[in-house]
């Protein structure tokens, strides 16, 4: 009786392994060595899940980047570097992260997790460009690794969510402030952004209410002025140069919903490619289900990646 338990029970678990969905391949440090814009302090971070089952981790004083490799055999060649939200207080790191990335890696897309450091002064001098530095890195990482990797350097793309899509346009304009080491000279210009229920702008006429939208202090710090939030304004810094974008929004969302019109106005107005979904309903921080909808907007967003040439696999 014993044995016709077991066999069961270890076929169940088999079938199961073989169902589940495709995990990361691999973690790596973000830095080889010394991070930059970094003081020595204890290694705080944590993870945790908040009451929807959302894998949150606070703290983040070690970036990493989590890799998922499609097969030789499905391989586009484009890749995505993904920047989870969470207000630059945490990073929302599967809902907003692996989760994504798996549906990436179903299309033959590469993606990489950017787990990116929270701006705090007890490890990080300089919080304003600390987490610029951390994309910076990571997209000379897949660059540099991109033949490895069977990845074409010319479709690498960045997507980002809420605080994630302030990082990820911060990116897409301001890929010529090179602040980490590029002995290279690798081009930090992103292919495309894919911006999320974004943060785009610290501008008060567009950010008037309280919320994540409205709290510079945490990235700029607490006596930001004026010059510091238009440098990180980056709707402001959109030119005809600017990525090709596609944007997602709800218009319910409370804490941004402008921030995604002015970005999309703002690449309109210097003829920039674009593409703009903006629901009903859906508040902020939805991940990739708007449960709103029946429309998927990530289906969209393949869409929108097949029609510029970035899913067109190699012969």
């Amino acid at each position: 009786m014993t044995i016709h338990v077991k066999i069961p029970l270890l076929l169940l678990v088999w079938v199961f392994a073989l169902s589940c969905p495709l995990r990361a391949q691999q973690v790596i440090p973000l830095y080889d060595g010394e991070i930059p814009n970094s003081r020595h302090f204890d290694n705080l971070e944590v993870t945790t899940r908040d009451d929807g089952g959302n894998v949150i981790i606070r703290d983040i004083s070690f970036p990493t980047l989590t890799l998922f490799l499609p097969p030789g055999n499905t391989a586009t060649g484009a890749a995505v570097i993904i920047c989870p939200g969470g207000g630059y207080y945490v990073n929302a790191y599967k809902h907003e992260g692996t989760d994504v990335a798996e549906e990436f890696l179903k299309r033959g897309v590469a993606a990489f997790v950017l787990k990116y450091r929270i701006p705090d002064e007890r490890w990080m001098p300089q919080t304003a460009i600390g987490p610029l530095q951390d994309a910076e890195r990571a997209m000379v990482i897949v660059r540099t690794r991109a033949k490895e990797w069977n990845i074409d350097t010319s479709k690498i793309g960045i997507m980002g969510f809420s605080a994630g899509g302030h990082l990820a346009s911060t990116l897409g304009t301001h890929y010529n402030d090179v602040l980490i080491d590029n002995p290279g000279k690798l081009s930090l210009r992103p292919a495309f952004m894919v911006l999320v229920y974004p943060m785009t702008t610290y501008d008060t006429a567009v950010n008037h209410r309280r919320g994540e939208a409205n709290q510079p202090d945490k990235l700029l710090g607490k006596n930001a002025d004026a010059a510091l939030r238009l440098a990180y304004s980056n709707d402001k810094l959109v030119t005809p140069a600017t990525p090709p974008t596609m944007l997602v929004q709800a218009s319910d969302d409370k804490l941004s919903p402008l921030n995604s019109v002015v970005f999309y106005t703002a690449l309109l107005r210097n003829h920039v490619k674009c593409e703009m979904h903006l629901y009903q309903g859906g508040g902020h921080g939805f991940g990739m289900i708007n449960k709103t909808t029946k429309d998927s907007w990530m289906e969209r967003c393949f869409n929108w990646m097949e029609g510029n040439g970035w899913l067109t696999r190699r012969r």
